[in-house]
């Protein structure tokens, strides 16, 4: 092993002995927590991580909390599929949320039936927490990933109407961390928050994790607009004047499908992905997710209003 590998080993060691020292405060804490699992990489990590966290010597224990999707109802459905198979695979308790459920009750309202349910998350989201009484939610959010996500504690406290206040925030000193919370109110946690994308990609090559095969390239139909590729799909149609083609492509995050674009790639593996995350000049969600172009401000925004 040369050097830069056995310096690399040690920056995961680290990042991974963090993450699960995190998971394992939430589970001390907490009475009710669940782990947002989308079937996504960060949050296949992150299940990683968890699992890790509760297997001591030869003897795997069951992971002491829920996974909990928020399912708009616009997944891309290779996700979904492997989503499916981890859990059939592992035997993990999986809770699904609908935001179609939120749209027949009447407290998801969208204007137009193609409008990205993305935001929408947020509603159904707050509902399953009051539902099933969660006081703690752990996700895969990383600070590299946006502003907003920059400014956000690991253990980020949020009110009894799930509103996220930047300017009242806990301290968090030599990794002491508090959890505690009045009934109604709720911690949201990101174990995996000082990692960067590179990070979650050296740590995948290197603990051989799995992935949805839309994460690698793939032949798939596009239209350029701006610096996007927004994919051909039932919910993102071609315009009249809009011009299409099909190229090699791979997805660096994914959502609902209305507001994720791939981006052109010929990377095949784990390893070829770590060498186009090296020389990237732009953030995943910059340069993939439409939701965010309106405004630098539209995740701070929608964190306050109770979005993940």
């Amino acid at each position: 092993m040369t050097l830069i590998n056995q310096i690399q080993n040690q920056h995961l060691d680290y990042l991974e002995a963090e993450s699960i020292y995190i998971i394992r405060e939430v589970v001390a804490q907490c009475s009710r927590p669940a782990l947002l699992f989308s079937g996504g990489k960060d949050s296949i990590v992150m299940f990683h991580l968890a699992r890790k966290a509760f297997w001591f010597g030869q003897r795997k224990i069951n992971l002491p909390f829920p996974l909990l999707h928020v399912d708009t109802g616009h997944n891309y459905p290779e996700v979904i599929q492997f989503r499916d198979e981890i859990v059939e695979k592992t035997g993990a308790q999986l809770i699904v949320a609908h935001v179609e459920d939120s749209i027949k009750k009447g407290t998801v309202k969208l204007k137009h039936a193609l409008d990205s349910r993305n935001a929408a998350q947020a509603v159904t989201l707050l509902e399953a927490i009051e539902e099933h009484e969660f006081d703690a939610l752990m996700g895969g959010a990383r600070r590299d990933e946006e502003k907003a996500r920059a400014k956000e504690r690991i253990f980020s406290f949020r009110d009894e109407f799930g509103q996220w206040d930047p300017k009242a925030q806990r301290p968090e000193l030599w990794s002491l961390y508090n959890a505690r919370t009045s009934k109604g109110e709720n911690m949201r946690v990101f174990p995996i928050s000082n990692w960067t994308e590179l990070d979650v990609w050296q740590y995948i090559a290197r603990e051989k994790l799995s992935l949805p095969s839309i994460y690698f390239s793939h032949q798939r139909e596009i239209v350029r607009r701006g610096k996007l590729l927004v994919p051909v799909t039932p919910l993102t149609p071609k315009q009249a004047d809009d011009i299409s083609e099909v190229i090699p492509v791979r997805f660096r995050t994914v959502g609902d499908i209305s507001c994720t674009c791939p981006v052109e790639s010929s990377a095949v593996d784990p390893e070829d992905i770590i060498d186009e995350t090296v020389v990237a000049e732009v953030t995943e969600r910059g340069a993939t997710r439409m939701d965010d172009q309106t405004s630098e401000a539209s995740m701070e925004r929608r964190k306050k209003e109770g979005y993940f």
